[in-house]
C-alpha cells in the first residue's frame, strides 16, 4: 500500500515522478491553481483591507478544480505523509500554501527540484522544508494587487464604448511600450543622406571618414552584448553620413583626382567571451528569434521538456549552473572538442533581483544521444532541446577568438576606412554562432600608394524607429523591469487576445483600440504606464519575498496613498474625454463603409470587423443614431437586427412588468417582477428594474425565482420581506 502522496502542479509530470518513487507513493497534480479570489465583497474584489489588513476569500477557481480537491482529499485520507512539490517559485509557493489551506495539512513537507530526474528528485524528498511565508506573501500581494488594478481600473475603460475590455498593472505597461513606439513612427520625419564610398584595385573598398584636419574623434568602443533578440540581418557598413548631393559629388570628385595612400593599419586580436545559459526570457528571445516561435508558445513547448525530464524548470532568471552539470559538460568536451576545454570556466553573473538557488535553463543530461531524441520528440520539442543544449555547453567553452583590422587611407585632405574582422578561433561559437561573417581585408603596409578603381556614392534615408518583434518586446521588458519571468508570455498573449495588438510580418503593433486605450490612460491612470512606476512595485514584492516588508501593509499602504487618489481624478477623466468627442491626439478608427443604410438616418452603415460572426463583420451607424446594428441572416439572404432587440410585442409585455417594493441586493433599486415561459412552463423572477442592469456584471445574479418557500436568489438566498 502506497504510504506517502507527493503533491505536483502539472499532471505531465505524475508518470515520470511515478516511475521514478516507485510503489511506495502516490502521486497527484493539482493542475495549477486550484483557488483564486472570490467575485465577492466590494467591487467583486474577493478580499477587504481594513488598517493594515487584509481578509482574502479563496474559492475554487472551476468545477474542475472542486473535482480535483475532492480527489486530493481522498487521496490525503489513504497515506501517512503528504509533500507538496509544486514548481520551485514564488507562484509555486502560492500553489503549496493553497493546498496546505484546502487539504487541511498542519505542518506539510516542501520538497524544490528544478530537474525530473532521479537524483535531483529523490535528494530534494532527503531534504525538505517548511513552506517559505515570505514567498507565500509576495505571491498572495501580487494576486490582490492584480485584481485591485484590473478590478478597479477596467471600468474606467469601459466608458469609452470601443469595445475595451481590460486594464492591467504588467498589461498596461507594455502596450504603453508598444504605442509609444508608434507614435515615435508616426512623427518621424525621413531625411536623405549619403554614404561615399572608394573601390582599389587591391581589391578592398572604403568608406569616408571626414577630412584630415578636423579633430580626431574618440574610437568607438566595443561593448560585447550577446544580444539574443536580434535578427541574423548584420547591418550593411556605410560612410559618415554626408547630408547633401553636392558635397557627396564633391568628395568623389576630390578621391578621383588626388592619390590615394594608407596612413594607418591596425590588427589586434579580440576575445569574445561565451553567452550566459539561457533564462526565461533570454530563451523566449532565442526561440521567437531564431525558431519564430511566439513567447507563449515557447513556453508550452519547454513545459512539455521539463516534464519529460530533459531540461531544468523553465521560469527562471539565473544564469547559474550546479558545479555537477559543468563537470558533466567539461568531461562532454574533454571526450568529443578537446580544444574547446578552457582553462578556467567563466562564471556568469545573474541579475540582482535573480533567484540565485535555481538554475538557468539547461538539459538534464547533457551525453543523450540527439538521434534517440529526433525519434522520440515532435519537431518543435526537438529544436527547441537542441538550442538549449547548445547554449549551456556553450556557455562552458573557450572565448571565440576574432581578428579585427582597422585600415585608414587618405586622399588629399580626406580620410577613408575599411574595418574587417576574421574569426581565428571560433570556441563557443562552434555551438552558438553569433560572431557574424568574416570579412577578409587585403594585407597592406603604411605608406603604401593604392590604385584607384572606382569611387561613388549612394543616396540613403533615416529610417524610423523599428517596431518591436515579440523577441525585442520580452527583451525590453525585462530590461525595463515589468513583469517577471512567468509574466512575460501571458502578458504579450492577453494584448493579443483583448485586440490591443498584433502581429504583423513578425512585428508587433498596436490596433487603433490599443492606440485609444493607451492615450486615455496617459490622462487617466498615467504612473501606471510608467515603466519605471511597474518595476518600483516588482521590486517591493521581491521585497516582501526577502521578508523586508509585510505584504498586507505594503498592499494596504499602496492602495490608500496612491490607488484610491489616482482613481478619484481618474474618474473626472472619463467623464471630460466622454464629453469631448474627438479629444485631441485620438486615433480615428476608420471603417469601410457599406451599401446598406441607416433605417433611421439612410446614411450608410459601415463595415464592423468581428470574428465572432460568419461574416465576419457586422453592420454599424456611426452618425449618431443609437444602437443600430444589423447582422447577416443566411436564412432569410439579408441583414437585421439581433434577436435580443426588443419587438414591439416585446415593449408592450415590458411596459407591463409589476414593479414591486423589494430593493435590488447590488443597486437598491426596485426588482420587478417578470414573467416568462420555460420547457413550456410559466415562470416568473424577480430582477433589477435598473435599464443597462443587464449589461453590468455585478447585477449577473441578481434575480430571485418563484419556489414554494417564496422568492430565492442562488447567491443572496431567500428574499425576506
Amino acid at each position: 500500500m502506497p504510504k506517502r502522496l507527493l503533491v505536483v502542479e502539472s499532471p505531465g509530470k505524475v508518470k515520470k515522478l511515478s516511475q521514478i518513487l516507485g510503489t511506495d507513493w502516490i502521486v497527484r497534480a493539482s493542475c495549477g491553481h486550484i483557488r483564486e479570489l472570490s467575485n465577492e465583497g466590494e467591487d467583486s474584489l474577493g478580499f477587504t483591507m481594513e488598517g493594515n489588513s487584509v481578509r482574502c476569500n479563496y474559492i475554487p477557481r472551476d468545477q474542475r478544480a472542486k473535482e480535483t480537491i475532492q480527489q486530493l482529499k481522498t487521496a490525503v485520507k489513504q497515506v501517512d505523509e503528504v509533500i507538496l512539490a509544486t514548481d520551485p517559485d514564488r507562484e509555486g509557493e502560492t500553489i503549496a500554501w493553497h493546498l496546505k489551506e484546502t487539504l487541511g495539512l498542519r505542518e506539510p513537507k516542501r520538497v524544490v527540484y528544478t530537474e525530473i530526474t532521479p537524483s535531483a528528485v529523490k535528494s530534494a524528498i532527503a531534504h525538505p522544508r517548511k513552506l517559505d511565508s515570505n514567498l507565500i506573501g509576495a505571491g498572495l500581494c501580487r494576486d490582490c494587487l492584480d485584481k485591485l488594478v484590473g478590478y478597479k481600473g477596467s471600468p474606467l475603460v469601459w466608458a469609452l464604448n470601443n469595445g475595451a475590455k481590460s486594464v492591467g498593472r504588467v498589461q498596461s505597461a507594455t502596450l504603453h511600450l508598444i504605442c509609444q513606439r508608434e507614435r515615435e513612427i508616426q512623427v518621424f520625419v525621413p531625411q536623405d543622406y549619403w554614404s561615399v564610398w572608394v573601390d582599389y584595385q587591391e581589391g578592398f573598398r572604403v568608406f569616408y571618414k571626414g577630412t584630415a584636419n578636423t579633430p580626431t574623434e574618440t574610437p568607438e568602443t566595443e561593448t560585447e552584448t550577446h544580444d539574443d533578440a536580434a535578427s541574423n540581418n548584420p547591418d550593411k557598413p556605410e560612410s559618415k553620413r554626408v547630408l547633401s548631393e553636392a558635397e557627396a559629388d564633391r568628395l568623389v570628385a576630390e578621391a578621383k583626382q588626388h592619390p590615394h595612400q594608407v596612413i594607418q593599419v591596425e590588427g589586434k586580436l579580440t576575445y569574445r567571451q561565451p553567452p550566459p545559459p539561457f533564462t526565461t526570457s533570454t530563451l523566449q528571445q532565442a526561440a521567437g528569434s531564431k525558431l519564430k516561435f511566439a513567447p507563449e508558445k515557447t513556453m508550452q513547448v519547454a513545459q512539455k521538456l521539463y516534464e519529460a525530464g530533459l531540461i531544468t524548470y523553465m521560469r527562471t532568471d539565473s544564469v547559474m549552473l550546479s558545479p555537477e552539470f559543468c563537470a558533466s559538460v567539461r568531461k562532454w568536451l574533454e571526450e568529443h572538442d578537446p580544444q574547446n576545454v578552457p582553462q578556467q570556466v567563466k562564471k556568469h553573473r545573474s541579475s540582482k533581483t535573480a533567484q540565485e538557488a535555481h538554475e538557468a535553463i539547461r538539459p538534464t543530461d547533457v551525453f543523450r544521444p540527439s538521434v534517440q531524441l529526433r525519434a522520440e520528440l515532435p519537431e518543435d520539442e526537438f529544436n527547441l532541446y537542441v538550442m538549449i543544449w547548445k547554449r549551456a555547453v556553450a556557455s562552458q567553452c573557450r572565448p571565440a577568438q576574432v581578428r579585427k583590422t582597422l585600415i585608414i587611407t587618405q586622399s588629399g585632405n580626406i580620410l577613408w576606412q575599411a574595418r574587417g574582422q576574421v574569426v581565428e578561433f571560433y570556441g563557443y561559437a562552434k555551438y552558438w554562432p553569433n560572431l557574424g561573417k568574416d570579412a577578409v581585408l587585403p594585407i597592406v603596409q603604411q605608406g603604401q600608394k593604392l590604385t584607384l578603381e572606382n569611387a561613388g556614392h549612394e543616396k540613403k534615408q533615416t529610417q524610423p524607429p523599428p517596431r518591436y518583434s515579440e523577441p525585442k518586446l520580452v527583451q525590453l521588458m525585462e530590461r525595463k523591469g515589468i513583469g517577471r519571468p512567468s509574466t512575460y508570455a501571458p502578458t504579450v498573449a492577453t494584448l493579443k487576445k483583448r485586440n490591443y495588438i498584433e502581429l504583423i510580418k513578425d512585428h508587433l503593433h498596436p490596433t487603433s483600440l490599443g492606440l485609444e486605450v493607451d492615450e486615455f490612460l496617459q490622462k487617466a491612470l498615467p504612473d501606471l504606464l510608467e515603466a519605471e512606476f511597474t518595476a518600483k512595485m516588482e521590486a517591493e514584492l521581491d521585497k516582501i519575498a526577502e521578508g523586508k516588508n509585510s505584504w498586507q501593509s505594503y498592499l494596504t499602504t499602496w492602495n490608500e496613498s496612491y490607488f484610491v487618489p489616482a482613481l478619484s481624478k481618474a474618474k473626472t477623466v472619463v467623464i471630460n474625454s466622454g464629453n469631448t468627442g474627438n479629444n485631441h491626439g485620438k486615433v480615428e478608427r476608420k471603417y469601410e463603409s457599406s451599401k446598406t443604410k441607416c433605417p433611421e438616418c439612410s446614411n450608410f452603415l459601415v463595415k464592423i470587423p468581428s470574428s465572432k460572426v460568419k461574416k465576419k463583420y457586422f453592420l454599424k451607424c456611426v452618425s449618431g443614431c443609437e444602437n443600430i446594428v444589423l447582422f447577416w441572416s443566411d436564412f432569410h439572404k439579408r441583414w437585421e437586427a439581433p434577436k435580443t432587440k426588443i419587438s414591439a410585442d416585446e415593449k408592450t409585455n415590458k411596459s407591463e412588468t409589476k414593479l414591486t417594493s423589494y430593493p435590488c441586493p447590488v443597486c437598491k433599486k426596485p426588482l420587478e417582477e417578470y414573467s416568462y415561459i420555460k420547457d413550456g412552463e410559466n415562470k416568473t423572477m424577480l430582477r433589477c428594474s435598473g435599464q443597462d442592469s443587464w449589461k453590468d456584471k455585478k447585477h449577473k445574479d441578481a434575480a430571485y425565482f418563484h419556489t414554494a418557500k417564496g422568492w430565492w436568489s442562488p447567491k443572496f438566498g431567500n428574499l425576506i420581506i
